[in-house]
């Protein structure tokens, strides 16, 4: 009878991470084997918490620990203003560039036809149903600048424009095909500020 060998049952689990891969996980192994026993735990509760302990906001569509989120449910920030994103962790680099003072919106992901992703599948009609009950002034688009993220930011300035509201898109101080998550803040707050009419 064999049993399982708990250190590549440990190194094939961290590799599962995008970004780990086989070497690395093993580091990652060897590095919590010479912590005490409570780090391993503390980790491997951390990370079982996240299911339980996380929900969407129901006003923005970000991830959060609770409804509304910490930005929808603070008051001084510019209320006229939504920028709109594809990934929750989009809105963490957008904040850490500090160059945005309004609100949010997370699409949960970008128009993409050949991965059989539509507006259907997006947050878009959460978005038209807050900029119908709010008085927006502006929606920055700040989809990523590479094919999925145009025609997701098209579509939202189509629907959008026609309303009477200002409809932006993120300048090109993020290089084409960059997520946004990855890069510095430096050049996000130069596409937020150099931001373009759609």
């Amino acid at each position: 009878m064999s049993h399982r060998d708990p250190m590549r049952h440990a190194i094939i689990q961290m590799s599962r991470f995008p970004g780990i891969g086989q070497r690395t996980a093993q580091r990652l192994v060897y590095w919590l084997l010479r912590q005490p026993k409570v780090v391993a735990e503390e980790i491997a509760a951390g990370i079982a918490e996240l299911h339980g302990g996380m929900t969407q906001c129901s006003v923005c569509c970000n991830v959060s620990g609770t409804d509304p989120c910490r930005i929808c449910a603070t008051t001084d920030r510019d209320t006229g203003i939504v920028c709109v994103v594809e990934r929750p962790q989009d809105v963490a680099a957008i904040e850490a560039s500090s160059a945005h003072h309004g609100r949010y919106h997370v699409l949960n992901g970008a128009i993409s036809p050949l991965d059989g992703i539509g507006p259907d599948q997006l947050a878009i009609q959460e978005l038209l149903a807050r900029v119908q009950a709010a008085e927006f002034t502006e929606i920055v688009v700040a989809t990523d600048p590479d094919v999925e993220g145009d025609a997701t930011a098209l579509y939202l300035a189509a629907l959008i424009k026609p309303l009477g509201i200002r409809v932006t898109r993120l300048a090109h101080g993020i290089s084409v095909g960059t997520e946004i998550e990855y890069a510095d803040k430096s050049s996000v707050a130069r596409a937020l500020e150099n931001r373009r009419e759609l």
